[in-house]
């Protein structure tokens, strides 16, 4: 099992990254903070003080085609918010 399945790059996420040394993923929905933690910690090699977790609900979305109306949802996930420790970062784009 995956824990950590992708970075959130967004410009909120970037922001408190700059600021607050917070940094976002996309996770497994089973993991638990402890779990997660641990995951971060030997992925990136940081020190993490701690976590905040959010699951985000599936939105329905709806589309007008030829054919007629098509109905349906994204999938449900789990964000994790991770604060690193001060003087320490995580570089997403190194791996690219």
């Amino acid at each position: 099992m995956s824990i950590i399945i992708k970075p959130i790059v967004t410009e909120k996420v970037t922001k408190e990254s700059e600021v607050l040394n917070r940094f976002g993923f996309v996770v497994n929905k089973k993991a638990n903070k402890v779990e997660i933690k641990k995951a971060v910690e030997a992925a990136y090699g940081v020190t993490v003080l701690s976590v905040n977790t959010m699951n985000v609900r599936p939105d329905r979305t709806t589309k007008y085609t030829k054919s007629g109306l098509i109905s349906g949802k994204t999938n449900a996930i789990k964000k994790a918010i991770v604060q690193v420790q001060e003087g320490e970062t995580i570089d997403f784009y190194n791996k690219i």
